[in-house]
């Protein structure tokens, strides 16, 4: 069974966020970038997949500059067999979805993977998107996987709790938080991903026309919070809570 996994390169979540002086968006040159988190948990369910003799292959996939090769090399370091980089240099945001599926089409994953949402902008849209186009079933938010007999048994995190769905393969499936605790790194796994391979595609290989979605009008950051106050008492603390209007 072939597991195809993306990833995606952001701003690392310990940095501290910093809004551009024109507005145009957030600061990126300069601060630390790692894989997206949720990415991080969908890659380590491949391989351990792949270590529990479910899957036979893993593939990491992205999108992005020559910077993104980074984060490949990291899921190559978890132990992903090949990499795929889909180089885009242009500040135009691509259709990731429509990438995305041309890669699963060309590949034949039996299980597509992908974290549920990046941190940059956490729009919880690609792994529905890439389903859609490709008219495979979708499991999100998944916090168990089971694979057996071409179907995939998951436990998906809703509102009410946990709903537990099956569904056919080849199918889509995101990662939630709870599924999996990603391994720690050793240095002899990234010294021999270097020596992975790493198939490059543009877009005009995989016959998409890049173009963009959105357009951001204005970035701007979160209003400073107000200093708290001091009460004496619970009198006191009523009389503050009525003044603002929250009793």
């Amino acid at each position: 069974m072939k597991v195809l996994v993306s990833v995606k390169r952001v701003v690392d979540y310990n940095v501290r966020i910093q809004v551009k002086g024109d507005g145009s968006g957030v600061q990126t040159e300069g601060v630390k970038h790692s894989m997206n988190p949720f990415d991080e948990i969908a890659v380590e369910q491949a391989i351990r997949m792949k270590e529990a003799g479910t899957a036979s292959e893993v593939i990491a996939v992205t999108i992005g500059d020559d910077k993104a090769v980074e984060t490949l090399r990291t899921a190559l370091a978890f132990g992903c067999d090949k990499a795929i980089h889909v180089k885009v240099d242009e500040a135009v945001e691509p259709p990731t979805a429509a990438v995305f599926a041309k890669l699963a089409e060309a590949e034949g994953p039996d299980v597509f993977l992908m974290g549920k949402q990046a941190i940059d902008d956490d729009s919880n849209q690609t792994g529905q998107m890439t389903s859609a186009r490709l008219g495979w079933p979708q499991a999100t938010f998944a916090s168990t996987i089971e694979i057996a007999d071409g179907k995939a048994t998951v436990a998906r995190e809703v509102d009410e709790g946990l709903e537990t769905i099956e569904v056919d393969l080849p199918a889509v499936i995101t990662t939630d938080l709870r599924l999996n605790e990603p391994r720690y790194l050793k240095l002899p796994d990234i010294m021999k991903a270097k020596r992975k391979p790493v198939d490059t595609k543009s877009l005009d290989d995989l016959g998409v026309t890049p173009k963009a979605g959105l357009t951001v009008t204005k970035t701007a950051p979160p209003p400073e919070r107000e200093a708290g106050i001091m009460v004496k008492s619970t009198d006191e603390l009523i009389s503050a809570l009525k003044d603002k209007g929250l009793l």
